[in-house]
């Protein structure tokens, strides 16, 4: 094993990841995320799509698995849902500067679901992300986070699922957050 963030950002990339997880490290240990269910594509597919007509001159917004790293915070995240200016995205290399994000959303699971509201609103805030969407799958209620500053965000809006929701600045727009919810029953 390496020392200090840098050794385990190296520890991470040469980690045998059992399929169904990820890697992202939290708190100084390296921790693996397992993958969503299903439905939480088509729910991250909505999200794109109402965010879709609104980017920013040049941005892109993605749900596939990229590593974002914040060194001050010693954190870095695979973000389920991740807005960027397209340069950022133009190298080579596995690691991308989490101060690149413009917008950034999580969708909990029950085991990391602390990291999301707590750990990652912080660092996230912290960071100068200038939007933050929590998607609480549990509890089944969106929160948006804005106005970040050197002690966090500053601002945040919650409503239920099914219930629009305000997204502020730079996209301006309302998310639809309809059918966000679980299905009642599993797919056969």
């Amino acid at each position: 094993m390496s020392g200090g963030f840098q050794g385990l950002l190296d520890d991470g990339d040469e980690l045998q990841v059992p399929p169904g997880y990820r890697v992202e490290i939290i708190r100084g240990n390296i921790v693996l995320s397992p993958w969503p269910p299903g439905y939480y594509a088509g729910v991250m597919d909505r999200v794109c799509e109402q965010l879709g007509p609104r980017l920013p001159e040049g941005h892109i917004a993605c749900s596939g698995p990229l590593l974002y790293v914040f060194p001050s915070a010693a954190r870095a995240y695979e973000p389920d849902i991740h807005v960027v200016h397209r340069r950022t995205l133009r190298t080579t290399s596995n690691r991308l500067d989490g101060a690149a994000l413009a917008f950034v959303a999580e969708l909990t699971l029950p085991s990391t679901r602390d990291i999301d509201l707590i750990d990652k609103v912080e660092t996230y805030g912290k960071a100068g992300v200038p939007v933050y969407l929590l998607l609480d799958m549990q509890e089944e209620q969106a929160t948006v986070y804005s106005t970040p500053s050197a002690k966090g965000y500053e601002s945040r809006c919650t409503r239920a699922f099914g219930e629009d929701l305000p997204v502020p600045a730079p996209f301006n727009c309302t998310l639809d957050t309809t059918g966000f919810q679980a299905p009642t029953s599993p797919a056969t």
